[in-house]
């Protein structure tokens, strides 16, 4: 039987032109602020938008095969939470030091609790019990531990500044040490150790797997950039917006963070539960901890690039509390992931401490 080839649907092209377009629309006055449909609208394109630009990465990724196909995932998102992250910064005034904290920190939590639970708890109950390979996703973690640690505790320990802060020496050196491990890591997951990130039995790659056509694949890479700009503009204009229903709600600003990780993540989330219901749990592990790495060790570098350029004092370092959930986080991922086995108990085990971290972010 002959393979359908790997197309892009009409809205993923239709959605982030739109989104472009509602940009000049706004740039003639017509604000997200004034009126709530006009709100409701720009949200529509801009989750839109999101879904069409990890449609588009997914299909670059089906081209390059694993694991460079969970990477440019990863990156895609990474470039989108960067972003969104500069955006809401610049557009928040006071308070905004805090946005590459709360997101960062929020999405660490739902990478390693919400879908590495979700992905094992699926997968679990559809093939039973489900194998991944120990020494890839050991490394992944240890990198991960690593980063988060020395991004999101330790500045609540130094003593140069005052606060979860770091002096202007010590973040140049945490985000040249964030990159030089994640390209360590991304040179051990593609060249060096490559087998050890893929999934068994696909050591030679699969011979099935429908390939997009060139003319596909350059319409995807341009598509791609776009919906990347319609989703960081849309978001810096929706950010009154979400500032202000944050309010309403009697939440706390910090939760600002939860949403726009779990926004960023949600498409990427998705890919990672078909993967492991697909009984291809370590394409679902790749795709969520490699997003993991790459939000810390791509993510703080820009940011810190930023906050030593223009000067936005950035508070690293999470709250007790939220440093507690993180330990634990990465200490039950650690357990469950690295004996090579998953069972359903594992995934209940991750979903209640991501349960934990949205109540602790709602009511601190």
């Amino acid at each position: 039987m002959a393979a359908h080839r790997i197309e892009n649907p009409l809205w993923t092209i239709v959605l982030p032109a739109a989104g472009i377009a509602a940009l000049g629309a706004i740039a003639m006055g017509y604000s997200p602020s004034l009126h709530a449909g006009i709100a409701l609208v720009v949200a529509l394109l801009l989750g839109g938008s999101v879904f069409a630009a990890v449609h588009h990465a997914e299909l670059i990724a089906a081209r390059v095969g694993e694991p460079l196909g969970s990477i440019v995932l990863a990156l895609a998102v990474t470039v989108l939470e960067v972003g969104l992250i500069l955006s809401l910064m610049v557009g928040a005034g006071e308070g905004g030091e805090t946005i590459a904290r709360d997101t960062v920190y929020s999405a660490i939590m739902i990478i390693t609790t919400a879908i590495v639970g979700l992905s094992l708890l699926l997968g679990s109950r559809h093939h039973f019990e489900q194998t991944i390979r120990i020494r890839g996703t050991s490394s992944a973690l240890s990198v991960l531990s690593v980063l988060a640690v020395i991004t999101l505790i330790l500045p609540n320990f130094t003593i140069a500044t005052y606060g979860p802060t770091f002096s202007n020496v010590q973040l140049l050196m945490v985000a040249i040490t964030s990159l030089c491990l994640y390209c360590t890591f991304l040179f051990v997951q593609t060249v060096r150790h490559r087998d050890y990130f893929l999934p068994e039995g696909e050591e030679n790659g699969d011979e099935n797997t429908v390939m997009p056509t060139s003319g596909t694949l350059a319409t995807s890479a341009a598509m791609l950039c776009v919906s990347l700009l319609a989703v960081i503009l849309l978001a810096k204009s929706l950010s009154p917006v979400l500032a202000d229903g944050i309010t309403g709600a009697g939440l706390p600003v910090s939760f600002t963070g939860v949403i726009i990780a779990a926004m960023v993540l949600l498409p990427e989330g998705i890919a990672a539960v078909r993967a492991a219901i697909a009984n291809r749990l370590q394409v679902s592990v790749n795709l969520a901890l490699g997003s993991g790495l790459a939000t810390i060790g791509l993510t703080i570098p820009a940011v810190a690039m930023a906050d030593l350029l223009a000067g936005y004092n950035i508070a690293l370092g999470v709250s007790p509390s939220q440093t507690v959930l993180l330990v634990l986080a990465l200490f039950v991922s650690a357990v469950t992931l690295s004996n090579g086995r998953t069972n359903i108990l594992s995934g209940v085990v991750h979903l209640s401490i991501f349960a934990m971290f949205l109540l602790i972010s709602a009511v601190p």
